[in-house]
């Protein structure tokens, strides 16, 4: 399974899994399909929603971290210095919790429907959490 469909609110996103940069956190990820969840917006980041996870361990170490994804780029946080959590972007971000600066790792990027991220955001930060489900495609 190369392709996975999100649909977040009342947007359809199709996205590919970043297996040679992340292939741990993709093979984690993978486990939990499918995966409904409810995402809000994010507090310290910037233009970016979060599904938080609280304590769950899913076994993983740092891989293609960054700081700054760009938009449509999903990061898996494993959790340490904050919760584990799932964060995307879709406008400037620089991802951070109260504890400070943060890196996630890069394993999903959307690459149909970007056009419909900005709406997603304003949508989450202006009317709230909003269902989110990601699945096989």
């Amino acid at each position: 399974m190369d392709r996975i469909r999100i649909v977040a609110g009342p947007y359809t996103f199709g996205a590919h899994f970043e297996d040679a940069n992340a292939p741990y956190s993709c093979a984690a990820f993978r486990q939990l399909l499918p995966y409904k969840q409810r995402i809000i917006h994010v507090r310290w980041s910037g233009e970016a929603c979060w599904i938080p996870l609280g304590d769950l361990d899913l076994g993983l170490g740092f891989e293609n971290a960054t700081s700054y994804p760009s938009p449509g780029q999903i990061l898996l946080y494993p959790g340490g210095i904050s919760e584990t959590e799932i964060l995307l972007g879709y406008g400037a971000v620089q991802f951070a919790s109260k504890a400070g600066q943060l890196a996630g790792n890069h394993f999903l990027t959307i690459d149909q429907g970007l056009e419909n991220l900005t709406p997603l955001g304003k949508m989450v930060l202006w009317q709230g959490a909003q269902d989110i489900l990601f699945e096989a495609a």
